[in-house]
Protein backbone atom coordinates (compact mmCIF):
# COMPACT_ATOMS: atom_id res chain seq x y z
CA UNK A 1 0.00 0.00 0.00
CA UNK A 2 1.32 3.43 -0.97
CA UNK A 3 0.65 6.24 1.50
CA UNK A 4 0.39 9.71 -0.02
CA UNK A 5 -1.02 13.13 0.77
CA UNK A 6 -3.84 14.30 -1.51
CA UNK A 7 -2.59 17.29 -3.47
CA UNK A 8 -3.92 19.74 -6.04
CA UNK A 9 -3.62 18.30 -9.57
CA UNK A 10 -0.63 16.35 -8.27
CA UNK A 11 2.81 16.22 -9.88
CA UNK A 12 3.49 13.42 -12.35
CA UNK A 13 5.79 11.73 -9.80
CA UNK A 14 2.89 11.27 -7.40
CA UNK A 15 0.66 9.77 -10.06
CA UNK A 16 3.48 7.48 -11.13
CA UNK A 17 3.53 6.04 -7.61
CA UNK A 18 -0.27 5.83 -7.50
CA UNK A 19 -0.65 3.85 -10.71
CA UNK A 20 2.23 1.51 -9.94
CA UNK A 21 0.88 0.64 -6.48
CA UNK A 22 -1.57 -2.12 -5.66
CA UNK A 23 -3.51 0.01 -3.18
CA UNK A 24 -3.50 3.69 -2.25
CA UNK A 25 -4.22 5.41 1.05
CA UNK A 26 -4.44 9.17 1.47
CA UNK A 27 -3.12 10.68 4.68
CA UNK A 28 -5.71 13.19 5.88
CA UNK A 29 -4.89 13.22 9.60
CA UNK A 30 -1.57 15.01 9.20
CA UNK A 31 -0.94 18.64 10.09
CA UNK A 32 -0.93 21.19 7.29
CA UNK A 33 2.49 22.42 6.21
CA UNK A 34 3.42 25.32 3.99
CA UNK A 35 5.39 24.94 0.77
CA UNK A 36 3.56 21.83 -0.37
CA UNK A 37 1.50 20.71 -3.33
CA UNK A 38 -1.57 20.50 -1.10
CA UNK A 39 -2.71 23.85 -2.43
CA UNK A 40 -0.51 24.42 -5.46
CA UNK A 41 0.56 22.94 -8.76
CA UNK A 42 2.91 23.91 -11.56
CA UNK A 43 2.02 24.06 -15.24
CA UNK A 44 3.92 24.99 -18.41
CA UNK A 45 2.97 28.54 -19.32
CA UNK A 46 4.15 30.86 -22.07
CA UNK A 47 6.92 32.12 -19.77
CA UNK A 48 7.97 28.71 -18.49
CA UNK A 49 7.10 27.03 -15.20
CA UNK A 50 3.98 28.69 -13.78
CA UNK A 51 2.52 28.43 -10.28
CA UNK A 52 -1.19 27.99 -9.60
CA UNK A 53 -1.92 28.51 -5.91
CA UNK A 54 -5.12 28.11 -3.88
CA UNK A 55 -5.20 30.70 -1.07
CA UNK A 56 -5.73 29.15 2.36
CA UNK A 57 -7.78 30.72 5.14
CA UNK A 58 -5.50 32.17 7.80
CA UNK A 59 -5.44 30.17 11.02
CA UNK A 60 -6.11 32.67 13.82
CA UNK A 61 -5.38 30.21 16.60
CA UNK A 62 -1.98 28.85 17.54
CA UNK A 63 -3.14 25.28 17.07
CA UNK A 64 -2.00 23.33 14.06
CA UNK A 65 -4.60 22.52 11.42
CA UNK A 66 -5.13 19.07 10.02
CA UNK A 67 -5.17 18.65 6.26
CA UNK A 68 -8.80 17.55 6.32
CA UNK A 69 -9.86 20.72 8.18
CA UNK A 70 -8.06 23.21 5.97
CA UNK A 71 -10.37 25.84 4.50
CA UNK A 72 -9.97 27.92 1.36
CA UNK A 73 -9.79 31.68 1.71
CA UNK A 74 -13.38 32.89 1.20
CA UNK A 75 -13.91 35.44 -1.54
CA UNK A 76 -10.70 34.55 -3.38
CA UNK A 77 -10.97 34.35 -7.13
CA UNK A 78 -8.67 31.36 -7.51
CA UNK A 79 -10.98 29.22 -9.66
CA UNK A 80 -11.44 31.87 -12.33
CA UNK A 81 -7.74 32.68 -12.33
CA UNK A 82 -6.63 29.04 -12.54
CA UNK A 83 -9.02 28.17 -15.33
CA UNK A 84 -7.93 31.24 -17.30
CA UNK A 85 -4.27 30.29 -16.84
CA UNK A 86 -4.87 26.68 -17.89
CA UNK A 87 -6.82 27.71 -20.97
CA UNK A 88 -4.12 30.21 -21.95
CA UNK A 89 -1.36 27.63 -21.48
CA UNK A 90 -3.02 24.58 -23.04
CA UNK A 91 -5.70 25.74 -25.46
CA UNK A 92 -3.49 24.72 -28.37
CA UNK A 93 -2.57 21.34 -26.85
CA UNK A 94 -3.95 18.17 -28.48
CA UNK A 95 -6.37 17.21 -25.69
CA UNK A 96 -7.37 20.35 -23.76
CA UNK A 97 -10.68 20.76 -25.58
CA UNK A 98 -11.44 17.08 -25.07
CA UNK A 99 -11.32 17.47 -21.26
CA UNK A 100 -12.36 21.10 -20.93
CA UNK A 101 -16.03 20.56 -20.08
CA UNK A 102 -15.28 18.12 -17.25
CA UNK A 103 -12.43 20.29 -16.02
CA UNK A 104 -14.69 23.31 -15.90
CA UNK A 105 -16.96 21.65 -13.33
CA UNK A 106 -14.15 21.83 -10.76
CA UNK A 107 -13.72 25.54 -11.40
CA UNK A 108 -17.44 26.25 -11.18
CA UNK A 109 -18.18 24.20 -8.06
CA UNK A 110 -18.35 25.90 -4.67
CA UNK A 111 -15.73 24.64 -2.22
CA UNK A 112 -15.03 25.36 1.43
CA UNK A 113 -12.41 22.71 2.19
CA UNK A 114 -9.17 22.16 0.29
CA UNK A 115 -9.41 18.38 0.71
CA UNK A 116 -12.63 18.32 -1.33
CA UNK A 117 -10.89 20.13 -4.17
CA UNK A 118 -7.96 17.73 -4.16
CA UNK A 119 -10.13 14.62 -4.12
CA UNK A 120 -12.21 16.01 -6.99
CA UNK A 121 -9.05 16.60 -9.03
CA UNK A 122 -8.06 12.99 -8.31
CA UNK A 123 -11.41 11.70 -9.58
CA UNK A 124 -11.11 13.92 -12.63
CA UNK A 125 -7.77 12.34 -13.55
CA UNK A 126 -9.13 8.83 -12.90
CA UNK A 127 -11.95 9.47 -15.38
CA UNK A 128 -9.74 11.27 -17.88
CA UNK A 129 -7.20 8.49 -18.30
CA UNK A 130 -9.89 5.83 -17.91
CA UNK A 131 -7.99 3.97 -15.24
CA UNK A 132 -9.90 3.88 -11.94
CA UNK A 133 -7.71 3.63 -8.85
CA UNK A 134 -9.75 3.40 -5.62
CA UNK A 135 -8.28 4.77 -2.40
CA UNK A 136 -8.90 4.82 1.32
CA UNK A 137 -8.44 7.72 3.75
CA UNK A 138 -6.46 7.37 6.96
CA UNK A 139 -8.46 7.36 10.17
CA UNK A 140 -5.50 8.32 12.33
CA UNK A 141 -2.03 9.69 11.66
CA UNK A 142 0.24 6.93 10.40
CA UNK A 143 3.68 7.13 12.00
CA UNK A 144 5.44 4.44 10.03
CA UNK A 145 4.73 2.48 6.87
CA UNK A 146 6.98 0.80 4.33
CA UNK A 147 5.69 2.58 1.21
CA UNK A 148 5.63 6.09 2.63
CA UNK A 149 5.40 8.65 -0.15
CA UNK A 150 4.02 11.56 1.86
CA UNK A 151 7.25 13.43 1.19
CA UNK A 152 6.18 13.84 -2.44
CA UNK A 153 3.71 16.49 -1.27
CA UNK A 154 6.58 18.80 -0.30
CA UNK A 155 7.75 21.32 -2.88
CA UNK A 156 11.21 21.06 -1.32
CA UNK A 157 11.46 17.27 -1.56
CA UNK A 158 12.92 17.18 -5.11
CA UNK A 159 12.55 13.42 -5.62
CA UNK A 160 14.62 11.68 -8.24
CA UNK A 161 11.95 11.29 -10.91
CA UNK A 162 12.82 9.49 -14.11
CA UNK A 163 10.16 9.70 -16.80
CA UNK A 164 10.03 9.61 -20.55
CA UNK A 165 9.96 13.01 -22.19
CA UNK A 166 6.92 14.04 -24.21
CA UNK A 167 6.10 17.03 -26.39
CA UNK A 168 5.12 20.12 -24.40
CA UNK A 169 3.38 23.22 -25.75
CA UNK A 170 6.28 25.62 -25.15
CA UNK A 171 9.25 23.24 -25.21
CA UNK A 172 10.64 25.06 -28.24
CA UNK A 173 11.25 28.02 -25.90
CA UNK A 174 12.36 26.47 -22.64
CA UNK A 175 12.94 22.79 -23.36
CA UNK A 176 11.37 19.88 -21.53
CA UNK A 177 10.27 20.61 -17.95
CA UNK A 178 9.74 17.40 -16.01
CA UNK A 179 7.43 16.54 -13.14
CA UNK A 180 4.88 19.29 -13.69
CA UNK A 181 1.23 18.86 -12.75
CA UNK A 182 -0.42 15.75 -14.16
CA UNK A 183 -2.50 18.16 -16.27
CA UNK A 184 0.53 18.94 -18.42
CA UNK A 185 0.90 15.28 -19.37
CA UNK A 186 -2.84 14.78 -19.76
CA UNK A 187 -3.38 17.69 -22.14
CA UNK A 188 -0.48 16.56 -24.30
CA UNK A 189 -0.94 12.78 -24.27
CA UNK A 190 -4.61 12.22 -23.37
CA UNK A 191 -5.54 8.61 -22.55
CA UNK A 192 -1.99 7.58 -23.47
CA UNK A 193 -0.82 9.28 -20.26
CA UNK A 194 -1.16 5.99 -18.40
CA UNK A 195 1.65 4.45 -20.49
CA UNK A 196 3.97 7.20 -19.19
CA UNK A 197 2.82 6.81 -15.60
CA UNK A 198 3.46 3.09 -15.66
CA UNK A 199 7.12 3.77 -16.49
CA UNK A 200 7.81 6.63 -14.06
CA UNK A 201 10.61 5.78 -11.63
CA UNK A 202 10.48 7.73 -8.37
CA UNK A 203 13.17 7.58 -5.68
CA UNK A 204 12.95 9.65 -2.52
CA UNK A 205 16.16 11.35 -1.49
Amino acid sequence: MALLIPTYFSPISQYGVIYQSDTVEFEVEDNYQKQTYRNRCYIYGANGKQLLNIPIEHNKSSKKQKTKDLKIEPGSNWQKQHYKSLKSAYNSSPFFEFYEADLLTIFQKSYSFLLDVNLDTYHFIEDAIQYPKPYTKSKEYITEIEEDYRELASVKSHPNCILDSYTQVFDDKFGFIKNLSILDLLFMEGPNSISFLEKVNVTLR
